[in-house]
């Protein structure tokens, strides 16, 4: 029944920064930027590649949500990376703080974790050996 996942929507508390953080520090493409005026809301559709991946959205004075690794609900997104080295390194590079690179346990690849503007965990795994 499923053919793949189509795409995740995220809401975000300052628009301006979170898209700056996800087209000029990840490096995801814009699709298209749209301003519902009957919503107050942004909505941006964001690429990885070829393929549509991101729903940006803003809403005012959206509700808080947890959003710790541990929490009940979407633990965090995950972007393949081919060298996890590389890839921290321009991370800290365009000022974003990440973790410890850690080794998964059952498949021997690097991971690390960082996160969004608004707190939202974000996972980097590597997998190139």
């Amino acid at each position: 029944m499923l053919q793949a996942v189509h795409h995740i929507a995220i809401i975000c508390v300052d628009y301006e920064r979170s898209k700056t953080f996800y087209t000029e520090v990840l490096g995801l493409q814009i699709i298209r930027e749209v301003y519902r005026e009957e919503r107050d809301s942004w909505k941006l559709d964001l690429a990885l590649g070829d393929q549509y991946v991101i729903e940006l959205f803003s809403f005012p004075d959206p509700l808080p949500r947890p959003s710790h690794p541990e929490a009940c609900g979407l633990r965090h997104l995950a972007f393949a990376v081919n060298d996890i080295i590389a890839a921290v390194e321009t991370l800290h590079s365009r000022g974003v703080v990440t973790e410890t690179i850690r080794i998964d346990p059952y498949t021997g690849k690097r991971f690390t974790f960082f996160t969004d503007p608004d707190g939202l965990p974000l996972e980097l795994y590597e997998i190139q050996p």
